[in-house]
């Protein structure tokens, strides 16, 4: 299968996952209990009710450890696929993704140097 059949194959796919999604969400909206009152609207979280201000302090270094994660989870799926097909692409690519690999690890690095992976 070449040419316009293909695109019209993926654009009934496209359009089969939105009607779903779509039939979905209408049945549920159909079909849900529908009784607001006071006690529903109001703030609730982790089983604590909202007192005072609704400021509290959290803690900078574990947005720090997820952004880490994410930096070397998007390396690791770089990585894979890339590893898959070296032979084919040569020493140029190789060079690449030691520069790649290099500056993720300067990045590292740095965070070890100014401490961010410290858990104490």
């Amino acid at each position: 299968m070449e040419g316009p059949e293909t695109y019209l194959v993926v654009a009934t796919v496209i359009a089969a996952g939105v009607l779903l999604f779509a039939g979905g969400m209408g049945a549920a909206r159909a079909l849900r209990p529908r009784v607001p009152s006071a006690e529903k609207v109001l703030t609730y979280e982790s089983g604590v009710d909202p007192v005072g201000h609704g400021w509290a302090q959290s803690q900078v270094r574990y947005y720090l450890y997820a952004f880490l994660y994410l930096i070397f989870a998007v390396d690791a799926v770089y990585l894979f696929p890339w590893v898959t097909v070296v032979k084919d692409l040569g020493w140029a690519t190789v060079a690449e993704m030691g520069v790649f690999i290099g500056i993720i690890a300067i990045g590292l690095l740095h965070a070890v140097r100014r401490g961010a992976l410290r858990w104490t």
